[in-house]
């Protein structure tokens, strides 16, 4: 499975996502333009020591973060969307996942761009909220519908017995330091 925030505005929401796909071992990828700098000391305070282990890819245009998607599955990058929306779709607990499905986050002040939302309707998911409240956090929804993607999709989650023993290597990597452009 993979994480993608398209043109993420709030670097700390960023540096969570980042912990998330550390803790997951799924792959990031942030879409040009960020609201912020890789070398932002707020996405690295976010994300903590856990840098050198996010798998990172960052994509100048969706366009292109598109082809990359597309080269690296096996099924058509059409069939694995699943665009995150408070703007329609099916409800995030009546959709079906599939293990190399690709969750596609939008940016804090107004979501996905419309134009992608509109090429892909079927592949909406909104997450459910009471009436009168916009949206949830984009770090929130986004640990919500990861681990409940990878569930219904069958994927085996980490085994965690509780300890904590930290990362293997530098703790002063930087996001920069761990981002490959595809």
């Amino acid at each position: 499975m993979d994480l993608v925030f398209v043109h993420p505005e709030i670097p700390h929401n960023t540096g969570c996502a980042a912990r998330l796909a550390a803790a997951t071992g799924v792959r990031l990828h942030l879409v040009e333009p960020l609201g912020f700098s890789l070398a932002d000391r707020y996405l690295k305070r976010a994300g903590l020591d856990y840098w050198p282990l996010v798998d990172l890819a960052v994509h100048p245009s969706w366009e292109d973060a598109a082809r990359a998607l597309e080269r690296d599955g096996g099924r058509p990058l059409a069939e694995r969307l699943r665009l995150f929306t408070a703007r329609g779709g099916a409800s995030l607990f009546a959709t079906p996942f599939a293990p190399d499905d690709v969750l596609v986050f939008g940016r804090e002040s107004d979501g996905l761009p419309p134009a992608l939302l509109a090429a892909h309707p079927e592949r909406r998911v909104y997450i459910p909220i009471r009436s009168g409240v916009r949206s949830l956090n984009l770090a929130n929804a986004a640990a919500l519908g990861l681990y409940t993607a990878l569930v219904a999709a069958g994927v085996p989650l980490p085994d965690n017995d509780g300890a904590y023993a930290p990362p293997a290597g530098r703790s002063d990597v930087r996001p920069l330091d761990v981002a490959r452009r595809p």
